[in-house]
């Protein structure tokens, strides 16, 4: 499954993959979701946001468990985010088929769509979706790079966009999701366990900066005639590490457009994207107006023109404890040379479908050893034995979910 999938998206130059939502990598991945059901005699669908869906059982019973993540990617991302969960979640369902695992609850793998936001700026569109925490008339107006509306995007690729929007009957049918996902940060490599689980998902948000100067010839303007929103953005750069180093938190400016873009023109217009996270909520509140208020200042002492917009924001995510620990009660004691050892137990700033899903459905994670703690990235890897590791776990704990 890995190797027929790794090729998919992949750009040549930089090694990293584009699978962008409503693109030919993305529909090439959706081909091969839907070949991997068929193949198991899974019952599939898509539903009305485009998640997809490969059914054991009845998929209009109720107490179902389900499994699976994502796999689109961030732009040049790596081949591991989002589509280990997906590879995983089969792999884990051949293994409980060949232990002779009797299911006593409907059970479902899918794939949502539109994770990484890469496209379209808003993170788990398909799960937001489904969860009723994006509007319709909010994802209608979603536009990529191009000017490409989210519709227009849908319609190309075959789907109907008019159809989207909540689905309450269909979460209310799922008694626990369960996302495998390789970790994102060091945690499990400096502890020495190839498999995790999840505690929390810190409160985060994007927030877009709109940086408005005046456009000028950068060979013929003096630097004290200047109004150029540059400077201003690279002071709120600096601003933010510093806030983050503060309190804890983290602050990345990791998106920039500039108007006109040209190399010898002052910019009218610098457009930076602020992504932070922290631990809790008033951590996050703090940092963030920290960095607003020194873009502020910087910003009136050079007769910049500063708009703040919050894009995104999803608020702290606790997965249901009752859940988790029944997941730390499944893997612990398993056998082997640590029979006793207890699954360790991360927090996590990044996000996931099983954190939008948390309001309306039980949710837990589990968390594949990354050693060296990259992702989003090229770089990102997990060793061959730790992703069997994880296959394992995952069998499991879907074992003892619904098959007992």
């Amino acid at each position: 499954m890995w190797k027929e999938l790794a090729p998919i998206g992949r750009h040549p130059g930089s090694g990293g993959y584009r699978r962008y939502a409503w693109t030919a990598a993305d529909g090439d991945c959706r081909v091969w979701f839907r070949a991997q059901a068929e193949a198991r005699g899974l019952g599939y669908e898509v539903d009305r946001n485009g998640n997809q869906w490969a059914w054991l059982g009845d998929p209009l019973g109720d107490d179902a468990v389900v499994t699976g993540s994502h796999l689109d990617s961030v732009p040049d991302g790596g081949a591991f985010d989002g589509p280990l969960g997906v590879v995983s979640s089969f792999a884990a369902f051949d293994e409980l088929r060949r232990r002779g695992a009797e299911f006593t609850r409907p059970f479902a793998i899918t794939n949502f769509g539109d994770e990484e936001g890469a496209r379209f700026g808003l993170a788990c569109v398909g799960s937001r979706l489904a969860a009723g925490q994006l509007t319709v008339e909010k994802a209608h107006q979603l536009r990529d790079g191009d000017g490409i509306t989210l519709p227009q995007a849908m319609e190309a690729a075959g789907y109907d966009p008019e159809a989207i929007g909540p689905d309450p009957e269909r979460l209310a049918r799922i008694g626990a999701f369960v996302e495998l996902h390789v970790e994102q940060g060091r945690s499990l490599d400096l502890t020495g366990d190839p498999v995790g689980i999840a505690s929390a998902i810190w409160p985060h948000g994007r927030w877009r900066f709109d940086f408005r100067g005046e456009a000028n010839h950068a060979g013929t303007t003096r630097l004290v005639d200047r109004r150029d929103p540059m400077l201003t953005y690279a002071e709120t750069v600096l601003a933010a590490r510093r806030e983050a180093q503060l309190t804890g938190a983290l602050a990345t400016f990791g998106k920039i457009a500039v108007e006109p873009n040209g190399v010898n023109a002052i910019p009218s217009l610098v457009r930076g994207w602020l992504d932070s996270r922290a631990a809790d909520q008033d951590t996050l509140d703090a940092v963030v107006a920290g960095i607003e208020r020194a873009a502020r200042e910087h910003a009136e002492r050079a007769g910049i023109d500063l708009d703040v917009v919050r894009e995104s924001f999803t608020p702290v995510v606790e997965f249901q404890h009752a859940l988790r620990d029944e997941l730390g009660k499944i893997l612990t004691g398993r056998g082997g040379d640590d029979a006793d050892r207890a699954v360790p137990v991360l927090g996590t700033g990044a996000g996931h479908d099983a954190g939008i899903l948390s309001a309306s459905v039980p949710t837990a994670m589990l968390f594949v050893r990354n050693p060296t703690g990259i992702s989003h990235s090229p770089a990102e890897h997990a060793a061959e034995d730790d992703c069997v590791a994880g296959v394992i776990a995952l069998a499991d704990v879907l074992e003892g979910l619904a098959c007992s």
